[in-house]
């Protein structure tokens, strides 16, 4: 069933809004609070990434942040046609470094621990350390912070979350181990997208150097056959490709599109932003 959470206060009337995939304390909501340092905004918590830009469509005043890519487990495939399906676009980016820990309820130590739950992604970017922990069972959930919200909700003992230091914090666990993704160059790049209405507010035009697309390919003598891609399902020969662009003149950039746009099929700019 889909879930999405929110209860603004008078205070959050006037602020942003920022629809998250997860529960508060999630990487989500870091990448958030971080785009908008120094602002003020509220979080609507989306059970599913569906749920998000099901919440995007029916509130154009809503913004929404995705993780579209990591360094470790690469593209998220689902969110990349998630994103070209809304119509929202992309009206800026965020790149956090992800630092994974094993909390659990106070008091408790490594060896009391049976059972670590988390997000998939999140217990593959730690294999090195449940290799060394081979007593820990490593059980799959939907969200790292919800692994965490569970522990402390349940008073669960001999189970571990692994989550963010933010939702340890949250929902009272103690840390044991700090920093236990396997790399430590783990990056997970996040999207802020908005409603068109809204993005157009959201951008100054000034600062573009950087564009997000999406275009097919027929399968035929002259098109583009070296480039790697996957096919779209149920439409045989043809193939799908999301391309990031980084550039310092737009003038240039635009008469570039205009040169490639007769070679493609359904070709879709997902937004045009700025890269810091």
């Amino acid at each position: 069933m889909s879930r999405i959470f929110f209860i603004p206060n008078q205070n959050e009337l006037n602020m942003k809004t920022v629809a998250i995939q997860g529960v508060s304390g999630a990487f989500h909501e870091i990448a958030a609070r971080e785009f908008f340092k120094g602002e003020d905004i509220a979080i609507m918590e989306c059970h599913t990434f569906k749920d998000l830009f099901q919440a995007l469509a029916q509130d154009e005043a809503l913004l929404g942040i995705v993780a579209i890519e990591n360094t470790i487990a690469g593209s998220l495939l689902q969110n990349n046609n998630l994103l070209r399906d809304s119509g929202c676009l992309i009206v800026g980016e965020y790149k956090l470094h992800i630092e994974q820990n094993l909390a659990v309820l106070p008091g408790q130590r490594i060896e009391d621990i049976d059972e670590v739950y988390s997000h998939p992604i999140a217990l593959m970017q730690c294999e090195d350390f449940l290799d060394q922990h081979k007593h820990i069972k490593a059980i799959e959930s939907e969200d790292t912070a919800l692994s965490a919200k569970d522990i402390a909700d349940n008073k669960l003992t001999r189970r571990g979350a692994i989550c963010s230091s933010l939702a340890a914090e949250m929902y009272g666990l103690e840390i044991i181990a700090k920093g236990i993704e396997t790399n430590k160059r783990n990056f997970t790049r996040f999207l802020i997208i908005a409603e068109p209405s809204l993005a157009e507010k959201m951008v100054d035009a000034s600062t573009i150097n950087k564009s997000s697309l999406v275009f097919t390919l027929p399968h035929e003598e002259g098109s583009f056959t070296k480039i790697q891609s996957l096919p779209i399902i149920g439409e045989e020969w043809k193939y799908q490709f999301y391309i990031n662009l980084t550039f310092k003149d737009y003038v240039r950039y635009k008469q570039a599109l205009d040169a490639i746009r007769p070679l493609t099929n359904d070709f879709q700019i997902l937004g045009e932003y700025f890269e810091g």
